[in-house]
C-alpha cells in the first residue's frame, strides 16, 4: 500500500510561508537521510505539511513571537489559570534545570521572595536565572512554548481549527507516517487520540521530537493518556538538553501500552537544542521515518 507522510510544526511558525517553510524541514530530512547513506524513500507531493502558523498568531494577539514572548514574560494578559499552567511547567523546568531556589530567590527583590514561589515574579526570577545558566535556553521562548500549549489544551475554538487542519492533511485509504514537532506533537497526539479511530487513520508509525507531552501539567490536561488506537508504533526522540521537551515519553513519565521507543541521546545543533533541523537532521531519526515509509 502506499504511504505518505505528514508533518506537523510546532509553534513560531507564524507569518512565515508555508511552502517554504515545508522545504525546510523536507532539506533537513534530506540532511539526516544522507547521514545514513539513504535519500528520500517518497515523491515531495506525497509530504503533506498542514500549516496553522497564522492560527498561532492569533493565540498571541495577532502580535509578532518576539513581542508575544515579552508579553508572557511580564505576565500581561494571562488569567490566573494560564498563569498556574506556567508556573507548574516552569517549576519542573527549573528543577530539571538544577536551578535552586536559592539562585531563583538572588534575582528578584524582597517583595517577591516574601510572596514565596506562588506569584509571577518568582516565574521571571525562574526564567532569568534559566537564561544565564542553561546554555541555549531562551527564557522568552520557553515561556512563549509553554503559553501556546496551555492556550491550543484551553481554548476550543483555536485547538478546534488546528485540529481540523492536521485531520485535512490525511488522505483516505492510506497509509500515515506522522511526524510532529513541539506544540505539533500536542496537536497531532490529540487527533490521533481522539479521531484516529474513528476516521479510520492507519499510521504504522508516529515520530514526536522535543515533545512535552510528559511535562506533568501538560499530562493532567490531556488525561487519560493512552497510546492512540489508530498508531501501530510511537518513537519519540529528544536532545537531553531541550528545556521544551524536558522528559523522554517513557514509561517513569508517559506510562501507556504499548510502551513508545524513547531515543534520548539526539544532538540537537541548534542553538536552543529544540529546532526542527536539528531532530530530523539526526541520521537514527531521519532513518525510523524513511524505514516506515518503505516497510
Amino acid at each position: 500500500m502506499k504511504r505518505q507522510l505528514v508533518f506537523v510544526h510546532g509553534r513560531a511558525q507564524q507569518r512565515l510561508d508555508s511552502i517554504a517553510l515545508k522545504k525546510e524541514w523536507v532539506d533537513a530530512w534530506k540532511a539526516g537521510l544522507a547521514r545514513s547513506g539513504l535519500a528520500l524513500p517518497i515523491a515531495e507531493a506525497d509530504i503533506r505539511f498542514p500549516y496553522y502558523g497564522d492560527t498561532l498568531e492569533q493565540m498571541a494577539g495577532g502580535v509578532s513571537a518576539e513581542e508575544a514572548a515579552r508579553i508572557v514574560v511580564r505576565g500581561e494578559q494571562v488569567d490566573r489559570n494560564e498563569e498556574a499552567f506556567l508556573r507548574a511547567y516552569l517549576q519542573e523546568v527549573q528543577a530539571e534545570a538544577g536551578i535552586s531556589d536559592a539562585e531563583v530567590a538572588a534575582v528578584v527583590d524582597p517583595a517577591v521572595r516574601e510572596r514565596g514561589v506562588l506569584n509571577w515574579g518568582w516565574v521571571q526570577g525562574i526564567l532569568s536565572v534559566l537564561d544565564t545558566k542553561v546554555p541555549g535556553a531562551s527564557a522568552a521562548s520557553v515561556a512563549l512554548a509553554t503559553s501556546d500549549v496551555y492556550r491550543y489544551l484551553n481554548r476550543p475554538a483555536i485547538r478546534d481549527t488546528m485540529d481540523a487542519g492536521v485531520r485535512s492533511a490525511f488522505a483516505p485509504d492510506t497509509e500515515t507516517v506522522v511526524v510532529a514537532h513541539s506544540l505539533g506533537t500536542v496537536v497531532a497526539y490529540n487527533v490521533l487520540k481522539r479521531d484516529g479511530d474513528a476516521r479510520g487513520l492507519n499510521v504504522p508509525l508516529f515520530v514526536t521530537l522535543g515533545s512535552p507531552l510528559a511535562v506533568t501539567v501538560v499530562k493532567r490536561a490531556i488525561r487519560p493518556i493512552a497510546h492512540p488506537a489508530c498508531v501501530k508504533r510511537w518513537f519519540n526522540a529528544m536532545d537531553e538538553r531541550d528545556v521544551v521537551s524536558l522528559f523522554p515519553l517513557s514509561v517513569d513519565h508517559f506510562d501507556v501500552d504499548p510502551a513508545i521507543d524513547n531515543k534520548t541521546d539526539v544532538d540537537n545543533f541548534t542553538q536552543n537544542r529544540h529546532g526542527i533541523a536539528g531532530y530530523l537532521g539526526d541520521a537514527d531519526v531521519a532513518r525510523r521515518i524513511h524505514a516506515a515509509l518503505t516497510a
